[in-house]
Parts: structure tokens; sequence; C-alpha cells
């Protein structure tokens, strides 16, 4: 790692910029939030402006993104575009960010590749900008003003395993600041529309006197991630026994076109209480309402399941299979490999230990 000199301008920068280009997943957007709120603790004046480049322009995921109570700005730069073209529009929107923003920190969370090594490179040029980076392969480290050492150095280092849990990977550049996890939780907040939603949701339940929510997404509708999706039967085991033990009603999330899935479990359930299917109903700044009206969510490994996390909402996540990297360890999160049916006990169990969690509120 390169050493800190006298003019190495950390101490207290003003804006930072900070360069993603990973999936545009809410759940691997999320995840960062982490890292956010780490720079923050290190330098509570400072905006944060996150620039991500992605090959997904567009998504949902950017409406939560776009308003995170952790964030200043927040710039997405169109990757498909190969070649010579592809370089001169992430130029001119470098060009662009660097004008606007004058940033005078720039940590790249990317271990690998030329892209924002470079990018890096060039806006801490234009901007007189300090640059921070991963060290992961020789030579990589001259990008940058100081550089971590390497993902597999900090996964020794620090007594992990690789792959990083999601989470953990974005401090492996921010060890070149000395700015550690030390077990702190992704963060969101419920957004003006969440909260308009919730109360519209408890008056079609009742108003007043609606009974408690229970949250449920089966998600994984793409067709890449229904490998992920819990088994219906053990969907409908689990959610209609806590129905009939607590008298829920329950709330069913999803986008439109998992409404099929949505509509299938519930030709399952025998339930024992109101169902409200939302599937296709709500955009994500509402979805905040809708799972932080709920007093458990469950979920399968999908966007929903890491904003319950975030939200602060008892969450438990079912997994079809290990996926150490997907886990959330904390209190108000229970993440249970749960194949098929017989795994009803223990889902029930790790439900019923959530329900006696009063999860901590969001850092001021």
């Amino acid at each position: 790692m390169k050493k800190a000199n006298s003019s190495f301008p950390t101490e207290s920068p003003r804006r930072i910029l900070l360069l993603k280009g990973y999936s545009a997943g809410v759940g691997d957007l999320l995840r960062s939030s982490v890292a956010w709120r780490a720079l923050h603790g290190k330098f509570p004046q400072a905006q944060l402006h996150l620039w991500f480049l992605t090959q997904d322009p567009g998504s949902p995921s950017e409406q939560i993104i776009a308003r995170h109570h952790l964030l200043a700005g927040f710039h997405v730069s169109d990757k498909r575009t190969r070649g010579l073209e592809g370089w001169k529009k992430l130029l001119r929107d470098a060009k662009e960010i660097a004008r606007q923003l004058r940033p005078d920190l720039i940590v790249d969370f990317e271990p690998n590749g030329l892209r924002t090594s470079l990018l890096a490179l060039l806006m801490g040029r234009w901007a007189r900008a300090a640059t921070i980076g991963i060290a992961q392969n020789p030579g990589r480290s001259f990008f940058y003003t100081q550089s971590s050492p390497s993902t597999k150095i900090y996964a020794a280092k620090n007594g992990m395993t690789i792959p990083l849990e999601y989470c953990e990977r974005d401090f492996v550049a921010l060890a070149a600041l000395g700015i550690e996890r030390r077990g702190a939780a992704i963060e969101l907040k419920e957004t003006d529309e969440g909260r308009a939603f919730r109360v519209r949701l408890h008056e079609e339940l009742g108003g007043e006197n609606a009974r408690p929510l229970l949250g449920l997404n089966i998600g994984c509708g793409t067709p890449d991630a229904t490998v992920k999706r819990p088994d219906l039967g053990l969907l409908a085991g689990l959610v209609g026994e806590l129905q009939r033990r607590h008298g829920f009603a329950v709330v069913l999330t999803g986008a439109q076109y998992e409404r099929e899935i949505n509509r299938e479990f519930i030709s399952r359930l025998h339930a024992a209480g109101p169902v409200v299917d939302l599937a296709g109903r709500t955009d994500m700044l509402e979805l905040t309402g809708a799972i932080a009206a709920c007093q458990l969510f469950i979920s399968s490994d999908s966007g929903p399941y890491h904003m319950a996390v975030a939200l602060r909402v008892p969450t438990l996540a079912i997994f079809k299979f290990p996926n150490p990297p997907h886990y959330h360890r904390h209190a108000w999160v229970e993440c249970l490999v749960a194949p098929d049916a017989k795994s009803l006990p223990a889902t029930l169990e790790a439900a019923e230990r959530l329900l006696k969690i009063a999860p901590p509120p969001l850092p001021a």
C-alpha cells in the first residue's frame, strides 16, 4: 500500500466521489450503504456522490439509490457501448462529473479491470483530487494516490474467506483510509411515498383495527433467479401456521411479472386471515412503506430481502442452497437454508425468534 504523505488531502475532504460498476440490483447497491455510513463516520462534513457504471441503465433500483439519505448525489452511466465509442462516452461523463462536483477525494471500489482505474486517474488529475483504489494486481497501485492491499491480503489479515461477504468487499478499498466495517449493517429509510402507501395499506386492511402484517416476497421471477425461489409448499405451511398463531394479515410483494407465482402461492395457502397481493402495485419508493408496515418480513434471496434488512424490519431470508456471501448477520435477521417442506419446523422456530426481536434504530 502506498503511504500517505503530508500533502495527501484526506483529513477533511468536502466532496467524495465513489466509483462502482457492479450489478444494478437493489440489494447489490444497498450493500454499499455500509461503506457510505463508514465514510460519514470518518468524514462527517463530507458529501458523498456515487457514480454508478451499469449495463442496465434505468433499473428500478435507481429510484431508491437516488434518494438515499447517505448520498448527496447519484450519477449513472451506461457502460454497454464497447470499444472507442464506449470510452468516449464515459470520458465525456467523467469530465462533466469532475467539472460539476470538483471532488477532492475519489474512491474506486472495483478490485479489477482498467475502466474505473483509468477514470479515477483522469478525474483525479482534472479535479486535482486524491484517489483511492485497490492494488489487486501488479501495477494497479500506480493509478491511485494511495491504495489498499489486494482482496486476498485483506481477507487473510481479517481472518475472512474468499469470496468475501458482499458488504465487506467495499472495505477492501477503504482499508487505504484505515476505515473498518465493525459489524455495521446496510441502511435504508422509508420514503415519503412509502409512508403514504403504508397508510393506504392499513386503511385497506381495516384502519385502526387492522391486524398485524406479515410480509412475504417470493420473488426470483426472472429466468436466471428461479433456481433461488423457495419451495411454495414450505412457504404456504410457514405463512399459514404464523397466521393461525398470531392473526396476521399477509402482504405479498413482487413485481408485475411475479403476479402468477403469487397467485399460485395463494392457491396453496390455507389462509387464516386476509391476504393482499401487491405484485405490480408498488414502485420501489412505495415498497419501502409496504415492508416497513410489517412485523415480520419473509423473503427469498432478492431485492426486498435486502430492503427489509436495511429498514430494520425483522427478516427471515430463505435460501434454497448455501450462499454465505449473501447473508446478513444481525440480530434482526435469520438466514436459513431451507430447500423443501421438510424445513418447516426450522423456519417456524426462526420466525418465532424474530417476532421477539426489537431491531435497533438506524444511526442518526
